[in-house]
């Protein structure tokens, strides 16, 4: 029987709207002191913001509009294209070097990262596969290890670029995305030890991570070098206190925090709107994550189910991190903030996704705010 085809869940288009415009305020504030020291056009980077906020705003309407399970069938198709985009993106000509490392591709006026398609064509991909061979999924051979050595092959294309935090984002999006599915945690155990092992190598022979490490251990031996950055985000963080020191209002956003726009926005927020504006922040992430979880667990087919799980883990986990990173909790990565991070493609992504999950609550079956 086919599901019937409902509203969609007004909360969540009501919060991610309320997320998008909040993530605007705070780029703008952000960048300008940067953007007008560097262009001298105050608004360079919030223009550009704006122009891919509009267009995944079309994009999320567009998708929220029409059958999920259309994307069932282009899932293998998107799968294959986003591999392709990833090896092109480390080819000369194609990929273009930015800070030693090569994660866009530029084709004249238009360029994108091909790692934040990837985020969502595994989730597609994965969603599809599971829910064709549900019955084999806690096989460790049959089940589990084929989609490892996929995510293998994902990951070492990450690295190459190198691109250890979008690596780290798929390989945990991927477990959840299958551990959902029925896998034994006991599998995972197995398959963690060549992980970590691959990961504690990596980190261990590539110079620049090895730095990354250290300066988490004490980021204050090192103020003036790799140090730097967390510390200034530390001392943002710090002195928002309660209230924070008012809207446009940030210290460290002039020139301390090396381009507060993208990775350590989160400080620049905690700075002008305190403690209170990080929890509404984030009470904002938790409602969507709530809903999110909603519709996974409702949804009419293990498809849509297991594309909601990836879609709701996907803004999860990368919150969790982006926070986690500016915190001095984890080793500094580059990894953005959802809806907030400067970043065409990233944000327009992040939309798409969640014009999928708007559609996929449309043949939920459950109430409706």
């Amino acid at each position: 029987m086919k599901p019937i085809r409902k509203s969609f869940d007004f909360l969540i288009l009501i919060t991610v709207l309320i997320l998008l415009a909040f993530g605007i305020i705070i780029v703008f504030s952000a960048s300008a002191p940067l953007a007008a020291s560097t262009s001298k056009n105050t608004y360079a980077v919030v223009q550009d913001q704006l122009i891919f906020a509009g267009l995944g705003i079309i994009a999320m309407l567009v998708m929220a509009n029409f059958d999920y399970r259309v994307l069932y069938k282009l899932a293998p198709l998107i799968m294959v294209v986003s591999i392709i985009l990833l090896i092109l993106v480390l080819v000369p000509g194609i990929g273009r070097e930015v800070k030693d490392t090569w994660r866009w591709i530029y084709i004249g006026p238009i360029h994108f990262q091909p790692s934040e398609i990837a985020k969502l064509a595994v989730i597609l991909f994965l969603a599809r596969s599971v829910s064709n061979r549900k019955n084999k999924i806690r096989s460790f051979f049959k089940g589990l290890l084929p989609y490892f050595l996929l995510i293998a092959v994902i990951s070492a294309l990450l690295l190459k670029e190198p691109h250890l935090s979008c690596t780290i984002i798929v390989v945990l999006v991927s477990a959840v995305i299958l551990f959902a599915a029925g896998a034994k945690i006991f599998h995972f155990v197995i398959l963690a030890v060549p992980a970590v092992a691959g990961l504690g190598i990596v980190v261990a022979t590539v110079p620049y991570m090895q730095k990354r490490v250290l300066s988490f251990i004490n980021p204050w031996n090192d103020l003036q070098g790799d140090g730097w950055q967390v510390v200034q985000s530390l001392y943002a963080i710090g002195s928002g206190g309660l209230f924070g020191r008012g809207l446009g209002k940030s210290m460290q956003k002039f020139l301390y925090i090396p381009e507060p726009h993208n990775d350590f926005i989160f400080p620049v927020l905690a700075e002008e709107l305190g403690f209170v504006g990080v929890v509404a922040v984030m009470a904002l992430f938790m409602i969507l994550i709530w809903r999110g979880i909603k519709v996974a667990v409702t949804a009419p087919d293990m498809f849509g189910s297991l594309t909601a799980v990836g879609i709701t883990s996907l803004i999860a986990i990368q919150t969790l991190l982006n926070i986690a990173v500016v915190t001095s909790s984890v080793p500094p990565t580059g990894v953005s903030l959802p809806f907030f991070s400067a970043g065409g493609t990233s944000l327009l992504l992040f939309l798409t996704e969640m014009g999928i999950l708007l559609n996929i609550s449309r043949y939920a079956n459950y109430d409706r705010p």
